[in-house]
C-alpha cells in the first residue's frame, strides 16, 4: 500500500513509518519540523527513514490547505495515518491557538484530502486525555467523554466528532486510537521519562506532581505501533447492532471505530520512578508538587474493543521497557 505518516519526524510517527517499510510498504513521511521541543532529535529520527526504499518526505504544515490538497491530489494514497499534533497538555495551557492550527484546522485539512482522494482508510491518534474528569475505571470507549480537562484534551475529543462526520456523510473509513502515555525509546523530551532521566543523571531535582499521587497506563511504543499497524488493516465498517436510542459512543452505523491502546494496567507514578531509579543505578532527588490544571490523577485503559478487533493485546511490562528507554538514551546522549 502507499501509506501516508504524518508527523513522520515524531516518536511514534517515525516508528511507525518503520514498521510499514519493514513489510514492504511505500510511505510518505509528512511533518512541519515543529520547534516545540529538539528538532535535532527529530532530525535523528528522520535520518532513520532517509534512504530507504518506498520512503518520502515531505515538510509541510496540516494547516497550509493548498499544500495539503496540492498534496493528496499529486499523490493519491491508498490509506493514511495521521499522528501530526500539537501534543502536551500543560502547553495547550500556555499557546491555545497552536492546538487548534493542528489539531483541528490540520486535521479538517486530512479528512478533506482523504474524502476527495477515494482514501481507503484513515486512522488518526486520538488521546487517554478525552476522558477528562470521567472516573469510572476502566476507561472504556464505550463511555461518554464530555468533560475535558485541558485544550489540548478538547481537540482530540473534536477530531473524533469531525471524523464521525465524514464518516457519516462521505462514507470516509476513520478509526480513532487513543493513546495512553507512549514511552520508550526515541521518545519526546516532554515527557515524564524524558525529563527524569535526564534531571536524574545531571544530580538535579525531578518534579513530582499531585505529591507523587498519580498512576499512568504507560504503554510502550512497539505495542503503540503494533495496534496502529493492525487497526490500519482492519477498515471500519458500520456496527449493525448501533442503536440511536442507546448511541454507544465507539462504533456507528457510519464506517466509525474507536479503540484505546493501552497497557491495561495503570502503574503508580512512585513505582515508576523506583524502577528509572534502578534502570540508572541512581536516586532522584524529588520535588514534590501539588497536581497541575489540566492533569488527571489516574489513567487506566479498557482494551476489549481493540483486542475483540484485532486480536491485539499490549504486554511490555515497564521494568522492560523503561530498561529498553535508558540503554537508548545512554547510547544516543553518550551518559
Amino acid at each position: 500500500m502507499k501509506v501516508l505518516v504524518t508527523g513522520a519526524a515524531g516518536f511514534i510517527g517515525s516508528q511507525t513509518a518503520i514498521a510499514l517499510l519493514d513489510r514492504g510498504d511505500q510511505v510518505v513521511g509528512l511533518d512541519n519540523m515543529s520547534d516545540y521541543y529538539d528538532v535535532t532529535l527529530k532530525q535523528a529520527r528522520l535520518k532513520r527513514l532517509e534512504g530507504r526504499n518506498g520512503f518520502a518526505f515531505v515538510k509541510c504544515d496540516l494547516a497550509d490547505q493548498a499544500a495539503m490538497k496540492a498534496l493528496f491530489e499529486q499523490e493519491k494514497f491508498d490509506r493514511v495515518i495521521n499522528l501530526a499534533a500539537q501534543a502536551g497538555v500543560r502547553y495547550s495551557l500556555e499557546n491555545p491557538h497552536s492546538y487548534v492550527d493542528s489539531n483541528v484546522v490540520g486535521f479538517l485539512n486530512v479528512l478533506e484530502g482523504c474524502r476527495h482522494n477515494g482514501v481507503e482508510h484513515l486512522v488518526y491518534a486520538s488521546s487517554s486525555s478525552v476522558y477528562g474528569a470521567n472516573t469510572q475505571m476502566p476507561f472504556s470507549v464505550h463511555h461518554t467523554v464530555d468533560h475535558p480537562l485541558s485544550l489540548y484534551a478538547a481537540t482530540k475529543k473534536s477530531d473524533e466528532l469531525m471524523a464521525h462526520t465524514y464518516a457519516h456523510l462521505y462514507g470516509l473509513p476513520v478509526t480513532g486510537l487513543r493513546f495512553f502515555t507512549v514511552y520508550g525509546p526515541w521518545g519526546r523530551p516532554d515527557m515524564s521519562l524524558f525529563l527524569f532521566t535526564k534531571k536524574i543523571l545531571a544530580g538535579e531535582p525531578i518534579d513530582v506532581f499531585n505529591h507523587g499521587n498519580h498512576a499512568r497506563d504507560f504503554t510502550y511504543i512497539d505495542d503503540i505501533v503494533e495496534g496502529v499497524v493492525r487497526t490500519l488493516d482492519r477498515v471500519a465498517e458500520p456496527d449493525p447492532a448501533w442503536n440511536s436510542d442507546e448511541p454507544d459512543p465507539g462504533t456507528s452505523t457510519a464506517p466509525y471505530r474507536l479503540y484505546n491502546i493501552g497497557n491495561n494496567s495503570p502503574v503508580e507514578l512512585m513505582h515508576f520512578i523506583e524502577t528509572l531509579e534502578t534502570a540508572l543505578g541512581r536516586e532522584a532527588k524529588k520535588n514534590f508538587l501539588p497536581l497541575q490544571p489540566g492533569d488527571v490523577p489516574k489513567t487506566y485503559a479498557n482494551i476489549d474493543a481493540l483486542r475483540d478487533a484485532v486480536g491485539f493485546t499490549p504486554a511490555t511490562s515497564i521494568e522492560d521497557g523503561i530498561a529498553a528507554f535508558v540503554a537508548w538514551y545512554r547510547d544516543y546522549y553518550g551518559d
